[in-house]
């Protein structure tokens, strides 16, 4: 595996990382126990995981339909979840939330949170990079995500978390054309 595809997993799973960092500042900024925090954690890495994973079924059967076009779709839907991201992120600013360290909250916020992960698992075979590394990188960093979201979530304030998941979608759209780019450009993405 290339440097070039080490890359590409992580530019990914830190842009899905910084949604899920927004989410756990606002959460954390609340405060709360360490067994709470791990409830969260667990949650939210979970839910990015398998949501790749189902991204990946679904993109895949879309591989095999479609043939090379697939690509494109996959990364045309990364640069949609982008879009989405950022537009979410201003609708967040303007009204409050529910409880998400517990219950349906926890479930609801978890699985809004991975949505962009299901946008991921379309294009993430079209990238390069073995499944099982991107997979690992994507729980990796939505671990520590939450992890350091949670943690310095009151420091950070609700300025961090409104400006983390735009530029979360920022990132995501700008690597959405990047790989769809490079893979017109050089037919080996």
């Amino acid at each position: 595996m290339s440097i070039a595809a080490v890359f590409k997993v992580v530019l990914v799973a830190m842009s899905l990382g910084l949604d899920v960092f927004a989410v756990s500042v606002g959460v954390g900024m609340r405060g709360m126990e360490r067994s709470v925090k791990l409830r969260i954690g667990i949650a939210f890495t979970t839910a990015e995981v398998t949501m790749t994973l189902l991204g990946v079924g679904i993109g895949k059967i879309a591989g095999q339909l479609l043939g090379d076009v697939a690509g494109y779709i996959g990364f045309t839907a990364l640069i949609g979840v982008g879009i989405y991201m950022v537009i979410e992120s201003l609708r967040e600013r303007e009204k409050g939330g529910f409880d998400l360290s517990r219950g349906w909250g926890l479930l609801l916020g978890a699985l809004s949170i991975s949505l962009d992960s299901l946008g991921i698992g379309f294009s993430i075979l079209y990238i390069g990079v073995p499944l099982p590394v991107s997979l690992v990188c994507i729980g990796v960093v939505a671990a520590t995500s939450t992890t350091l979201g949670l943690t310095i979530g009151r420091a950070l304030g609700s300025r961090a978390e409104a400006t983390a998941a735009t530029w979360g979608g920022i990132i995501l759209i700008a690597t959405g054309l990047v790989f769809a780019a490079l893979k017109l450009f050089f037919s080996e993405l």
